[in-house]
């Protein structure tokens, strides 16, 4: 590899999926100001909203739910709409 041309702060990172609690390590030369604890080693933490291991293409799950449970939300007040109907 030819040296000077990679950036100084490529470091090992913790990425996580915020929607199932999965973590895994890679590096990147994201910045970020929170830290988590692993084996007691502190990593740089870049949160995800989803990932491969919660996404319904790898997952095989038809159904997607978010964090902000946007999803659950709209269901039940088209659950409520569709009784009103009735």
């Amino acid at each position: 590899m030819k040296s000077g041309i990679h950036p100084e702060n490529y470091r090992t990172v913790v990425f996580k999926d915020m929607s199932n609690g999965d973590t895994f390590f890679s590096r990147s030369t994201v910045a970020t100001k929170e830290t988590i604890e692993i084996d007691g080693t502190q990593y740089p933490v870049i949160k995800l909203e989803i990932s491969s291991s919660s996404h319904p293409f790898y997952t095989g799950k038809s159904n997607l739910v978010d964090t902000a449970g946007r999803v659950e939300k709209f269901m039940n007040r088209y659950a409520k709409r569709m009784e009103q109907t009735k």
